[in-house]
């Protein structure tokens, strides 16, 4: 079940790298949009790099590399077409390639906000959670950066992965506080309650979620069993019901004809 979680916050989260719970591609432009081309080759970049964050909105990732290749050479200096490098090296599982974008874009901009972020999700998917904090943090207190609650939430699912809930926790709740919608930020804080016994909190959370989007296999997988855990049998059945015919072939659907509630 967790790897299926995983898999949530990562298809999320990449896509609040590049765009805010969108496939607008306003997200990965941010930085850029914010600091005007001052010359005729970052100007070149500039459209390139944006080019090349929509092919890798849109999976072509081929086509993305190759854009942001074709924007470094206009401009050697333009730290956006690292960060579109990291990320869509990040995607196609080159995490050796991904860092090393990510680490020429910083050492070109070190107090951009989405750079910061993006690596730290990074470092976060490779098994140095701890160290991708201070790099969420550095994101999410940039007083310039619109966007702070995707950091604050990527810290969360991180602070999940160390086990540390008490953080996450705390994390989770600044996203919400930064984003009341954040259905992200929500359905994490549902699941810790729901680890943590805490049923009832954890029903409010999957409810605040199904008043905002239709719910994920993901989403109802954990209603279901907070359904059960709180011996509310008949709408324990009605999500069963739905993950069935919604998601049929689903790991949650799978996990729910095994009969592996935890």
């Amino acid at each position: 079940m967790k790897n299926s979680i995983f898999a949530l916050g990562l298809v999320v989260l990449l896509a609040g790298c590049t765009a805010t719970g969108s496939g607008s591609g306003q997200g990965a432009r941010q930085a850029v949009s914010a600091q005007p081309p001052e010359n005729e080759q970052q100007q070149r970049a500039k459209v390139h790099y944006e080019l090349g964050s929509l092919y890798m909105l849109d999976g072509r990732w081929a086509i993305a590399l190759e854009e942001a290749r074709i924007a470094l050479s206009a401009d050697p200096n333009y730290a956006p077409a690292y960060n579109l490098l990291g990320l869509t090296h990040m995607a196609l599982n080159e995490p050796r390639q991904a860092e090393d974008s990510f680490e020429k874009a910083l050492n070109l901009a070190p107090g951009d906000p989405e750079i910061n972020n993006n690596f730290g999700w990074f470092l976060c998917q490779n098994g140095r959670e701890q160290r991708s904090i201070s790099y969420f943090m550095a994101s999410a207190k940039n007083p310039l950066y619109t966007t702070p609650t995707k950091p604050y939430t990527n810290a969360g699912v991180c602070s999940v992965r160390m086990k540390n809930d008490k953080a996450a926790e705390d994390y989770l709740l600044t996203a919400l506080q930064l984003s009341p919608t954040n259905t992200q930020a929500l359905f994490w804080l549902a699941d810790i309650a729901y680890r943590q016994g805490r049923h009832s909190e954890a029903r409010q959370w999957t409810t605040d979620i199904e008043k905002m989007m239709e719910p994920t296999p993901e989403v109802m997988w954990l209603a279901l069993r907070i359904e059960r855990k709180l011996g509310n049998r008949e709408a324990e059945a009605r999500y069963a019901t739905q993950l069935r015919r919604r998601f049929p072939g689903s790991p949650e659907q799978r996990l729910l004809t095994q009969g592996q509630y935890e």
